[in-house]
């Protein structure tokens, strides 16, 4: 489908216009944007044989929403500037915990900043979209105004791409309508495509919302992320790792099709059959570069019958036995976890410690365990060198249709975690090891992929040697999940249809090095970032990473977890696809309009997205 044409496209300018520069809108025109905005007219109808879901709770965190389609925001901070130790400043504080009131303010961000990077900085005004045609009136008014336009559903960007000073927000949460098909075939793809079951969601929907309506009510699955309220349109496409990802592939890989409004202010429809040199750079091209996503229709994969998990920890009695724990942990990884049965990770601690935080699917609890026994047994023979500390639950599985459920035996035990705000939907819940990434302020943060040769036999103890020397420096953890080393062949078919990095391929893990401090904002008394440690624990992290990195290097790093200062980030993130997609970029927006940190096509303007470069 397609839309006519907003305004004629302004003329190539060296800068886009900031408040009280000349062309900056007048309120006149601002006005005019205001009546151009629809009231919530649903884009997708809903679902028949279900009950409705329940609608985004009052965005009592955010006085400035009013419920208005155009907001003019104002810094949440200004209170806490002005009265540091206010119940205004403590409230936002406490806010700052909970993922969903921070995802319901159009002025913050899931991740508050980067020490030397970014700070958290509200939009002039916001179009909080509820329908394809807000969307589009946005789109036109950004480039007929040549203003900065930033566009946020989960905000959830640990590079700072859903937020920018003197800029326009498009803030898509409000579109959570969500449709399930039983039969669904991409448009202009009849007769070349079998029918088969999806879901489509607008750009606003939550991983939590997506499963509660796929799984727990629709006894199906779909491929998205762990953490449950990041954004399903800003994980599909960066490519897009779910815990199972090693038996249903990447997120981006399950998209039959994509509505989008381009640069021109078009609404086009990207799948397979119709503009398909778009809807592969949707699938890992990075959002916000391309166009705005306003629905997204995913395939729906049959529910296992059973999920479970792993979790246990093992403390090495002195640094030459934790290196041999290392060692040991390895070589189990490689005879029994790099498959479609296992995701999650293994965390290799500075504390000479090592962290299994695992889940398993296509297995039951008897099997699971069979699996791990021989490691465990190896563990127990040496008590003097090895203390293994397990959970409440060290080896569990459930109903894979609860499994993403609040049910009330998960929160009594703290395995699920919910909402805490007066009226929030049940819905609107998190796991407990997610809840630290809520307002965190980042240090420092790095990610390498790791070729499945590192565990060949005479490579395992360079690879053992390495995440012992980076340790030394900082923790670092293996996802298994984020690898598709050991994948079924036609997981690994549906991933090089993708723009992601083709390295992944043969990746039997990402590695992960990261830091940060809890909820903090500059100019703030008391709330203020510890630079100096934010400083020192870049440099660890830096140093971790360097080690393993000696032994694979140029195997790039993932894109939605990544390092903000990553350099030759168009190789790292894209590989050989990187030209590919920047003709896309060229074709579907000439003049740059869509622009974020790093993001396709980023090289032609300056850091803030401001101006021109070439």
């Amino acid at each position: 489908m397609s839309g006519a044409a907003g305004p004629a496209v302004a003329p190539p300018t060296a800068s886009r216009v900031r408040p009280g520069q000349p062309g900056w809108p007048t309120d006149a025109q601002w006005q005019q944007l205001r009546q151009s905005l629809g009231p919530a007219i649903p884009t997708i109808p809903t679902l028949p044989a279900l009950p409705p879901l329940p609608p985004l709770p009052p965005i009592a965190a955010t006085p400035q929403d009013t419920g208005a389609a155009l907001i003019a925001l104002q810094s949440p901070w200004r209170d806490c500037e002005a009265a540091p130790a206010g119940p205004a400043c403590t409230r936002l504080f406490e806010a700052a915990h909970n993922p969903y009131a921070l995802g319901d303010n159009p002025g913050l961000t899931q991740t508050l900043g980067w020490v030397g990077a970014w700070q958290s900085s509200p939009s002039v005004f916001a179009v909080a979209a509820r329908s394809t045609a807000d969307v589009v009136a946005a789109v036109n008014f950004a480039r007929l105004h040549r203003l900065r336009l930033v566009i946020k559903g989960g905000g959830h960007s640990y590079q700072g791409t859903s937020n920018a000073a003197d800029s326009l927000l498009l803030w898509t949460r409000r579109m959570t309508d969500i449709t399930l098909h039983e039969d669904f075939v991409a448009q202009g793809c009849a007769g070349s495509a079998a029918p088969v079951r999806a879901v489509s969601v607008g750009a606003g929907v939550m991983w939590a919302q997506a499963y509660d309506a796929v799984t727990t009510r629709g006894g199906g699955y779909v491929q998205g992320g762990g953490c449950l309220s990041v954004g399903v349109a800003g994980l599909v496409q960066s490519g897009g790792f779910g815990s199972f990802s090693k038996a249903y592939g990447l997120a981006s890989a399950s998209l039959l099709e994509a509505e989008l409004v381009t640069a021109d202010g078009v609404v086009r429809i990207a799948n397979a059959c119709t503009h398909p040199d778009l809807f592969w750079a949707l699938k890992g091209g990075g959002g916000g570069s391309l166009g705005v996503v306003t629905r997204l229709t995913l395939k729906v994969h049959p529910l296992p019958e059973t999920f479970g998990a792993v979790n246990f920890t093992v403390q090495a009695a002195s640094a030459a036995a934790f290196r041999r724990l290392i060692g040991l942990t390895i070589d189990f990884c490689q005879a029994s976890l790099v498959g479609p049965h296992w995701g999650e990770q293994l965390r290799f601690r500075a504390d000479n410690a090592v962290g299994v935080a695992m889940v398993f699917q296509g297995l039951d609890r008897s099997q699971a365990k069979a699996v791990w026994q021989p490691f465990l047994d190896q563990l127990a023979s040496a008590p003097a060198d090895f203390n293994v500390a397990f959970s409440p639950l060290k080896i569990v599985s459930t109903s894979a249709r609860t499994f993403w459920s609040p049910t009330l035996v998960k929160r009594l035990l703290g395995f699920i975690r919910q909402d805490d705000r007066p009226g929030a939907p049940p819905g609107n819940v998190f796991w407990p090891g997610d809840q630290g990434q809520a307002g965190q302020v980042l240090y420092g943060y790095q990610s390498t992929w790791l070729p499945a040769a590192l565990l060949r036999d005479d490579q395992r103890p360079a690879l053992a040697d390495a995440l012992f020397a980076a340790t030394r420096h900082w923790a670092v953890s293996l996802h298994l999940n984020k690898g598709l080393a050991g994948a079924p062949a036609q997981v690994l078919a549906a991933a090089r249809d993708t723009a992601i990095n083709p390295a992944v391929l043969d990746a039997f893990a990402l590695a992960i090095t990261a830091n940060g401090g809890p909820p903090a904002y500059p100019g703030v008394p008391g709330h203020e970032p510890d630079e100096a440690l934010a400083r020192q624990r870049a440099q660890a992290t830096a140093q971790a990473m360097g080690r393993l990195r000696m032994l694979s290097p140029g195997t790039g790093a993932y894109l939605a977890e990544s390092d903000y200062f990553q350099p030759q980030w168009q190789q790292a993130f894209w590989g050989s696809n990187y030209p590919r997609l920047l003709a896309v970029k060229h074709k579907y927006d000439a003049e740059g309009l869509f622009f974020v940190h790093h993001g396709v096509g980023s090289e032609r303007w300056s850091a803030d997205g401001f101006t021109r470069l070439g």
